[in-house]
């Protein structure tokens, strides 16, 4: 089997993996369309993102090919005390890997975690424009929970922010 031929693994993020994960949200975040980010932050914070997400036992998951991150998905537990029992969850594909189905694997990974850890609510925001997105959260069983009416603006250009949610 060559390299163009080895699968792409579905595993639990790990302290290796840090500086590849912000490798990969890096690139995803300077297309400047799907993620909030524009830019990855500094190794340091997502040092301690992943850290802290090992460490509590947020679920988080990357897809990995020859050694290097190609994806992740996360859920994070939110802090308040009458919220525990629910996460936001964020993914993201390099595109080059983008329609394989990565996507789906690691939502469903991470939703499997999540079950395991007591989180009984997944919630998510994407724009509206992302339609693919939007295709694979519903096609995984979140629901369309309410719209925030220009709730983006880049470059003086608003679009709307689907919120959805799994139970």
């Amino acid at each position: 089997m060559n390299s163009a031929d080895s699968p792409v693994a579905i595993c639990p993020i790990a302290r290796k993996h840090i500086a590849g994960f912000r490798d990969c949200l890096n690139a995803v975040s300077r297309e400047r369309r799907y993620l909030a980010f524009l830019k990855a932050p500094p190794l340091p914070a997502v040092r301690k993102f992943i850290l802290g997400n090992i460490r509590t036992g947020n679920p988080q998951f990357v897809a990995m090919k020859d050694g290097r991150v190609v994806g992740w998905c996360d859920i994070c537990r939110m802090n308040r005390p009458t919220y525990l029992h629910a996460g936001i969850l964020g993914v993201g594909i390099l595109k080059e890997f983008r329609g394989q189905g990565l996507g789906r694997r690691l939502i469903l990974a991470a939703l499997e975690r999540a079950r395991k850890v007591g989180i009984e609510r997944v919630e998510l925001t994407v724009y509206v424009s992302n339609k693919r997105a939007i295709r694979l959260y519903k096609s995984v069983g979140f629901v369309r929970e309410g719209v925030k009416r220009k709730g983006r603006k880049l470059n003086g250009t608003y679009e709307d922010v689907l919120m959805m949610a799994k139970l």
